[in-house]
């Protein structure tokens, strides 16, 4: 089990989402990203989750010298189908693994998502692009 897998579950029945982990090192930082639909995270959450984490990490005997919790930022990381389907009409930044029309970096909104498939609306143009293809995609901040 990865500790994605292993956290995810965790943090949902806290009423937060699981938007990524990142670990250093074995034994080193272990960093993790959450987010609340309506409100997102404030430092009592980060506190709460900190040392709800703490305690599920040392029982299951995952081993890191520093924890830290954050928001994932203005500029989130989309990651699973629903993440792309909460944030349809926003615009997006992806870097693609396999290049489609000779390009792997787009900027578009999003305008579907069906089936696996997103539909990103770049300079007017529909493109539609396999999730599986994406090797990242970041929400563009709105400021």
């Amino acid at each position: 089990m990865t500790l994605y897998e292993l956290l995810d579950p965790i943090l949902a029945g806290m009423d937060y989402e699981l938007v990524d982990v990142e670990q250093s090192a074995p034994g080193k930082l272990l960093r993790v990203f959450v987010d609340k639909k309506d409100s997102g995270i404030s430092i009592d959450d980060c506190v709460a989750i900190s040392n709800h984490l703490s305690r599920l990490l040392a029982v299951e005997g995952i081993d890191y010298s520093r924890l830290e919790i954050s928001s994932p930022g203005l500029d989130r990381p989309l990651k699973k189908e629903s993440d792309f389907i909460r944030f349809a009409g926003k615009l997006i930044k992806i870097k693609l693994r396999i290049a489609l029309q000779g390009q792997k970096n787009f900027i578009g909104i999003i305008r579907e998502v069906n089936d696996g498939v997103l539909g990103l609306e770049v300079e007017g143009r529909l493109l539609h692009i396999e999730l599986d293809n994406l090797e990242k995609a970041r929400l563009v901040p709105e400021l």
